[in-house]
């Protein structure tokens, strides 16, 4: 079956579709060159009209058409994640980690590794404790996770992972989900964090816990995607918001059974993560390709759940890179070996 000619099919003629999975052969300029146009129109993207950067934007699509080939060819199941076409397939992988990414998360999350607020967990009782937690288990279903957003060209994940967990565990509590600002995050949390030029979760609870500033709903404090001046005392004075109780910052290297527990008993939590293998990502399981070391963390989502049951177990991981990157939004990654980075720093929150 020649996939080059389906995906190529499926990009044109299927306009409600933003992501396309597809095997390439690497025989055929001409294909490649059709395919990269009707790619160019999809995204709207603005080289269009500007020969020389369209030509260098051609020759990373052609890599990333390498790159989608070798780990589609490296999957073990029909569970196992597959690779095709995203909005960043035109960029190379250091360019993705600079715009998409935060380079500098594993500098920021060591400053917290010996500060009261982390805990390293280990195995305790884990058959006992692990048998007391459902095989399955996802807070969709709960009705406490917020439609996925998207961050755009702001560097602000580790607002917007803070913040989705703040609005479930509010939920949680008190049995109203609201979407709570992110741009005031953004705009306002000090404590080096530094709006869309980047930031971390526990810097950001941290800061949350110690000014006592209380996160305002999206409706008061809208979304706009950059970084702006603070409003606060300004259009929140006569609105409430939400309040951080207490907060941790975990690492379960090595104890991902109490990460299960926790997501299980307690709720959501935001992670750093390697999202670097995740450029061309469009569904399925991760389960290989996706170094889990701290020095590689680049990137925050919120877990939302797991599930034990599945032929490969998985975490359930939203995303802010908007509905049509991955799965509506969401990611899965394997659970038990670190991968990607997710079990390095976790961070768990209670609201008031």
């Amino acid at each position: 079956m020649e996939w080059r000619k389906v995906a190529l099919t499926v990009l044109i003629v299927s306009l409600c579709f933003f992501v396309i999975p597809i095997r390439v052969r690497r025989d055929s300029l001409e294909e490649d060159v059709k395919l990269f146009k009707n790619y160019v129109t999809r995204y709207n993207k603005s080289y269009r009209d500007d020969p020389t950067e369209y030509e260098t934007r051609f020759g990373r699509f052609q890599r990333s058409l390498q790159h989608i080939e070798k780990m589609n060819g490296l999957r073990s199941s029909q569970e196992s994640a597959y690779y095709g076409l995203t909005e960043f397939s035109d960029m190379s992988e250091d360019e993705f980690l600079a715009k998409a990414l935060l380079p500098d998360l594993p500098a920021r999350g060591r400053k917290h590794v010996n500060l009261p607020y982390h805990r390293r967990h280990q195995h305790t009782n884990r058959a006992k404790r692990s048998a007391s937690v459902p095989l399955r288990f996802d807070w969709r279903d709960k009705g406490v996770v917020t439609p996925v957003r998207s961050q755009g060209s702001c560097g602000a994940c580790w607002a917007f992972s803070t913040v989705e967990v703040a609005e479930s565990m509010f939920a949680i509590k008190n049995g109203t989900l609201h979407p709570l600002s992110v741009q005031e995050m953004i705009d306002c949390a000090k404590n080096s964090n530094f709006g869309c030029d980047g930031g971390d979760i526990c810097s950001l609870l941290s800061w949350l816990l110690a000014t006592k500033v209380q996160i305002f709903q999206e409706s008061t404090y809208p979304l706009v995607g950059k970084t702006g001046t603070c409003k606060l005392g300004k259009t929140t004075d006569k609105t409430s918001g939400v309040r951080i109780k207490d907060f941790t910052c975990d690492s379960f290297v090595d104890a991902e059974d109490e990460l299960l527990i926790a997501l299980a008993t307690h709720g959501p939590v935001a992670a750093a993560v390697n999202a670097l293998s995740w450029q061309n990502y469009l569904g399925g399981i991760i389960q290989y390709h996706c170094d889990g070391s701290f020095d590689s963390l680049n990137h925050a989502v919120q877990i939302v759940g797991y599930d034990k049951s599945a032929a490969i177990p998985h975490y359930i991981v939203k995303n802010s890179w908007g509905s049509n990157f991955g799965d509506k939004g969401y990611m899965y990654i394997g659970i038990g070996s670190n991968l990607c980075g997710i079990a390095n720093q976790v961070s768990s929150l209670d609201t008031l």
